[in-house]
């Protein structure tokens, strides 16, 4: 596996490579901002330390509460049905 640096251009496909996801996924986090770029004409460049921010355990622990949130609230909305 390829060391990621921080202060590292990646194109989208290197980031794919290296976070072993699909293009679709990508794109999709991509569209969502969980993984944020700058666009350069038609293509996205995505810096090192974005990729880094996005497989630290501090946002899986974030991620993981805000999915905790939405399940709970999910739940009690569709218990009054």
């Amino acid at each position: 596996m390829s060391e990621i640096k921080s202060n590292e251009v990646y194109t989208t496909q290197e980031a794919q490579e290296l976070l072993k996801i699909s293009n679709s996924t990508i794109k999709r986090m991509l569209k969502n901002g969980l993984l944020r770029a700058n666009k350069i004409g038609k293509q996205y460049r995505i810096m090192g330390h974005e990729i880094l921010r996005l497989v630290s355990p501090a946002l899986e622990e974030k991620t993981v509460k805000t999915y905790q949130k939405i399940k709970i609230r999910t739940q009690n909305k569709v218990k009054d049905w």
